[in-house]
């Protein structure tokens, strides 16, 4: 999976009206899905922090924190726009962040209290995508529909069901994805 610097050089105005719907609201906002003990999903809201070094988020103990430990999946959804229903989607794989230096200027650049018992976990990104609905309506020249951004990390290798060859369309562009088509 991706690191979020890797996904921002790849697709930047992608990233870029990510990052957007995360800080919208000032310090960063969303939901974030993890996995239970169970398998089932557990929602939380959280403030991300997206940096130019990556995608981060401070995790007090808690069910959540214990959930990616255990098993670092995550799908990270921006909180709505009030004037829009655009939204943002990341997806992939948490991994607590060690590094003392690196955790000191995220904690600076996030304003995390000192005083508080959270851990550093940095987000990489295995499937990144954009929905921007028409503020026209259903007048508009495309039907109204959502114009939908999707990037998924090339290295991550998607095989096809049940053993079949992968049926996805023919790569285009220069990370593989046509990232500016519209969803039908």
């Amino acid at each position: 999976m991706a690191s979020w610097s890797v996904f921002a050089a790849d697709e930047p105005r992608l990233a870029d009206g990510i990052r957007l719907l995360l800080q919208q609201y000032g310090p960063g906002f969303g939901y974030l899905a993890t996995v239970r003990a169970d398998g089932g999903p557990r929602v939380h809201p959280v403030c991300p922090v997206v940096t130019d070094g990556g995608l981060f988020c401070f995790v007090v103990d808690s069910p959540k924190r214990r959930d990616l430990e255990r098993d670092g999946r995550y799908a990270l959804h921006s909180f709505p726009p009030e004037d829009s229903d655009d939204e943002a989607y990341v997806a992939g794989r948490a991994e607590p962040v060690t590094d003392r230096a690196r955790v000191e200027l995220v904690a600076a650049i996030g304003r995390a209290a000192p005083q508080v018992d959270w851990r550093l976990f940095e987000f990489s990104v295995d499937v990144a995508m954009l929905t921007r609905r028409d503020h026209g309506g259903p007048l508009s020249p495309d039907g109204g529909r959502p114009a939908v951004q999707v990037w998924l990390d090339p290295a991550a290798g998607r095989p096809g069901v049940s053993g079949l060859p992968d049926q996805r369309p023919s790569r285009r562009g220069r990370h593989g994805f046509d990232t500016r088509r519209t969803a039908a």
